[in-house]
């Protein structure tokens, strides 16, 4: 039986199913994913063989390719948060980790690129942790 992992994107005006399991799930250091996340890294899931079913929004989906490189995204037009995308034709389906509404049970397979990983990603297991907002 395939599994099926369900998602959207901030506002809600976008969600979809993934039917399949994931081949591998990276957390990548690169400077393109800092820059398109606004963080230390992206947390991808990746997969040849699961399938991208879009329930709401499709419309709304936007589809971004850095010029002269392999790296893409796409993301809710609404509120810009990251939602899955094809790549290489189809044939490769990448899904935002933090967009999926049902649990990831994957564990990262590897942190990478992190020769340009960000200084301040560093040591975080000594920074103070708080459940809620601080203050």
């Amino acid at each position: 039986m395939s599994e099926k992992h369900s998602g959207s994107c901030l506002c809600g005006q976008v969600t979809f199913e993934v039917t399949g399991t994931f081949d591998a799930f990276f957390l990548c250091h690169c400077k393109y994913c800092q820059k398109d996340t606004g963080s230390a890294h992206a947390a991808n899931l990746f997969s040849q063989g699961a399938k991208l079913s879009w329930l709401t929004g499709k419309d709304k989906v936007t589809s971004f390719t850095l010029p002269g490189t392999r790296h893409a995204k796409s993301f809710c037009s609404a509120c810009g948060s990251a939602v899955p995308g094809e790549q290489m034709g189809g044939k490769l389906v990448v899904v935002p980790a933090g967009s999926l509404d049902t649990p990831v049970t994957n564990v990262p397979d590897a942190h990478i690129m992190t020769g340009s990983k960000a200084n301040w990603d560093d040591g975080l297991e000594r920074v103070t942790k708080v459940a809620g907002m601080p203050g």
